[in-house]
């Protein structure tokens, strides 16, 4: 696990958290500007409880880095249009905002968090690093762990290869027995056809035959009664 000097010292380690500007609302709740988006200079001296000497001169000290993470500087017209808009969200949600200046500097929660891993001399600062490292030392138990499961299932997958080789030739023989089974069901079904096709023709032989008893029998009436007339 990183330490937090390291975290303080390595831009490189600080790019790998920036992601995480949840992290500020979890130590302390980050009260943005009416436009949801900035706070001021003032605003993050309030956050992280020191002066706003102590903000201005870290951002004077790593002031490309801040930059790349959301940091601006609004002057000009920028400035008017942006004290405009806000001052319109203000009005309309009962708030107030400050008196206008020459120049704004303003952090978005990612310079905010940015901040939060240079400033040594915060406890509030301190804090976020805090939880930064030990929400990776979860992350990182958290990939151990299904790393050691995925392990695992590799390991029983291996192991069902090897009995699939092993019943491989099990199944062919059984598939050979079963061919062999369905040839002989084949033969008794031709059997089978060829006696009921020798019961129909014995059926209508034994028709005939009855038909050929019943005209014997009346003929043997017929000559009874005839010799009784006599």
């Amino acid at each position: 696990m990183p330490s937090e000097v390291a975290l303080l010292e390595s831009r490189t380690m600080r790019a790998e958290h920036l992601g995480r500007v949840d992290a500020l609302d979890k130590v302390k709740a980050l009260v943005m500007l009416p436009d949801g988006i900035h706070i001021r200079t003032e605003d993050a001296s309030r956050y992280f409880e020191v002066s706003t000497d102590v903000i201005r001169q870290l951002t004077a000290r790593h002031r490309a880095e801040l930059t790349e993470n959301g940091m601006r500087v609004l002057r000009g017209s920028d400035l008017r249009s942006f004290h405009s808009d806000n001052m319109s969200l203000s009005s309309g949600s009962g708030g107030s905002y400050p008196q206008r200046r020459s120049s704004l500097t303003l952090y978005t929660r990612r310079s905010v968090l940015n901040i939060a891993m240079l400033l040594r001399d915060s406890d509030i600062a301190r804090c976020v690093r805090t939880y930064l490292l030990d929400a990776e030392e979860g992350w990182r138990e958290g990939y151990a762990s299904l790393d050691r499961r995925l392990t695992n299932v590799e390991a029983c997958l291996g192991g069902v290869g090897v009995a699939l080789q092993e019943l491989g030739p099990v199944l062919n023989r059984m598939s050979i027995r079963l061919d062999n089974l369905d040839r002989r069901l084949d033969a008794t079904n031709k059997v089978v056809a060829a006696i009921s096709h020798r019961l129909c023709a014995l059926s209508g032989d034994i028709r005939r035959i009855d038909g050929r008893v019943d005209d014997v029998v009346h003929e043997l009436r017929d000559l009874r009664r005839s010799r009784r007339r006599r």
